[in-house]
């Protein structure tokens, strides 16, 4: 091997800050032990929110529209604080020491909350058979919400950091390597589906047949396990250079275009301003070339006559094209994530509505007397990721590339549009279902029945083709963030990404209050009352299948007006 192929040249360095070695680290070398992390995390996650709207609805005493929305509340600020992970670790930490400290702020809370639902005097008190009739204090209540705001921290810079992570061991200025990171998404799905498997499973049983104590404990334990997987695989991980304040290289984008909102952008654009070394100045960065985009940003980088390019430049005055296309990347990046949000609100589901769906019917395995929770039909969503992403990677991808030319068979834009257009039909579904099942509540006079009698696997459908839906706008999702995002600000659009989540968790709680305020109009029970057998939740689902359709007329407009970015030169 020639010297020159000894060491990655994307710039990532090892444990130590030495150049990196091919042969030592990296590639699927060094991605069992990030895998295994994201695993068991995700097996802590969602441990503890897929049945988290039963928790407080029967352990805190909350009505079923008030649990729905803490929940989506909840889960939106996981989705919300990786902004504040993705921004320690592009600009200061670094990925590694990212994901090291606030996995340990992950352990911390997840103990707390198993604390706060197995110790007396933390937990809510439950009088009755079975501890029925819970009524939780104020302090127990608060401590409750303390633990799980801590992991919505601790997950905060877990999860714009583990993808990207991996995606780091593969060097992009390497034709074999770069080729199988594309394959890394997929199986970096896999493994988080992998832990929800046993979470919506085995975990979710726990939870309701031996005790909330051990239901959480169990997840604590994954997430100890997670930290010490990631710590082992230290000798072996690539890691880039934080480059320094991303927030505030845009700033001064966004300032210098204001001090020169009078200049004129010169026709031709090498008259722009950059700098004379093929390396960036932004380190942990490649140069970009100049877009014709957003051409107004362009005066941040034009050379006036107060700037004094020999000597020291102000960059609050003149800033680098790349600085300047650096701020049009992310910008682009806004249409296409704003069309996530509703996807992300049709996913939200699985935890809430999908759930007291499930609950209003027949839970039992067969004619035994064994009753499955109805959190855990998110085991098929599971199954069918589990399912999907092998058939996508070794069938849909070779089949794809026959047709379209591109090494990944679809190009993310495209494999995105038809994940949003596959989610419609789990709404469809769902509201289905809900409509046969009320017609069967009317039919028989079943309103007063906890449990009608129509079986809980008929909601299997609507859960399978969300599983569907992920693995193509999920995993194209995550690849199309980290490819599109400046080199220096990957953390930062993976969390980008997954604010989606955050607003989509948000945006269902909204229409939850919105529909909830309308429908109880006039005494009228409205369409999710506690007794959903009053209730109308189909009419929900087709709200939310016809703002996916309009939401996909969107995506298809706004991807075909994107631009993709063009990264030149070598990184810093």
């Amino acid at each position: 091997m020639a010297e020159d192929d000894v060491y990655t040249k994307d710039g990532t360095v090892d444990y130590r800050g030495n150049p990196a070695n091919k042969k030592k680290t990296g590639t699927w070398k060094a991605c069992p032990f990030i895998l295994g992390n994201e695993c068991c995390e995700r097996l802590a996650y969602y441990g503890m929110s897929t049945n988290l709207v039963l928790y407080f609805k029967e352990r805190l005493h909350q009505h079923s529209a008030v649990a729905s929305k803490n929940v989506s509340n909840w889960s939106g600020t996981c989705y919300i604080t990786p902004l504040i992970g993705a921004f320690l670790a592009d600009s200061y930490l670094g990925r590694y020491w990212t994901i090291a400290w606030f996995s340990i702020i992950y352990v911390i809370g997840m103990t707390l909350l198993t604390l706060s639902a197995s110790v007396s005097g933390m937990k809510p008190t439950c009088h009755g058979h079975g501890e029925e009739n819970c009524h939780a204090t104020t302090l127990e209540s608060a401590v409750c919400f303390l633990a799980l705001y801590l992991i919505a921290l601790g997950t905060g810079g877990i999860k714009p950091c583990v993808s990207s992570y991996g995606a780091d061991q593969f060097d992009d200025a390497d034709a074999v390597e770069k080729e199988r990171k594309s394959s890394f998404f997929n199986w970096f799905y896999f493994s988080i589906n992998i832990g929800a498997l046993i979470a919506s499973s085995l975990l979710v049983w726990i939870q309701d047949n031996v005790g909330w104590g051990w239901g959480f404990g169990i997840p604590a334990v994954a997430m100890a396990i997670a930290v010490v997987s990631f710590f082992s695989g230290t000798r072996l991980y690539r890691n880039q250079k934080p480059g320094g304040s991303s927030l505030t290289r845009i700033s001064q984008v966004v300032v210098a275009t204001i001090r020169k909102c009078h200049v004129k952008v010169p026709e031709d654009k090498s008259l722009l301003y950059e700098t004379s070394e093929t390396e960036s100045a932004i380190k942990g960065s490649r140069k970009l070339d100049h877009t014709n985009e957003l051409r107004f940003f362009d005066k941040a980088a034009v050379l006036a006559q107060s700037d004094k390019v020999k000597e020291s430049v102000n960059p609050w005055r003149l800033c680098t094209v790349t600085q300047v296309e650096e701020l049009k990347s992310i910008l682009r990046l806004l249409p296409i994530w704003a069309t996530g949000i509703i996807f992300a609100t049709v996913y939200g589901q699985m935890s809430t509505l999908f759930v007291l769906q499930g609950q209003t019917m027949d839970t039992h395995f067969g004619k035994s007397s064994f009753k499955i929770p109805p959190a855990s039909l998110s085991i098929f969503d599971t199954l069918s990721v589990i399912f999907w992403v092998p058939v996508y990677d070794r069938i849909i991808v070779p089949i794809a590339r026959k047709f379209t030319g591109h090494k990944n068979g679809l190009t993310q834009l495209q494999r995105m549009g038809i994940g949003l257009f596959i989610s419609i039909f789990s709404m469809v579904a769902a509201a289905i279902l809900e409509l046969i099942r009320l017609k069967m509540v009317r039919r028989h006079n079943y309103y007063q029945l906890e449990e009608i009698p129509m079986s809980i696997f008929w909601q299997v459908p609507q859960y399978f083709i969300i599983g569907c839906a992920e693995v193509f706008y999920f995993i194209g999702q995550l690849e199309f963030f980290y490819e599109q995002a400046p080199d220096a600000m990957r953390s930062f659009c993976s969390a980008l990404s997954l604010t989606t989540v955050a607003l989509g968790q948000y945006l269902s709680s909204l229409l939850v209050t919105i529909v909830t305020k309308i429908s109880t109009k006039n005494g009228s029970p409205g369409w999710i009352p506690d007794n959903l057998n009053y209730g109308h939740i189909d009419y929900f689902f087709w709200l939310l299948a016809a703002l996916s359709v309009l939401n996909l007329i969107a995506y298809l407009i706004v991807s075909m007006l994107y631009t993709y970015k063009r990264a030149v030169g070598t990184l810093r």
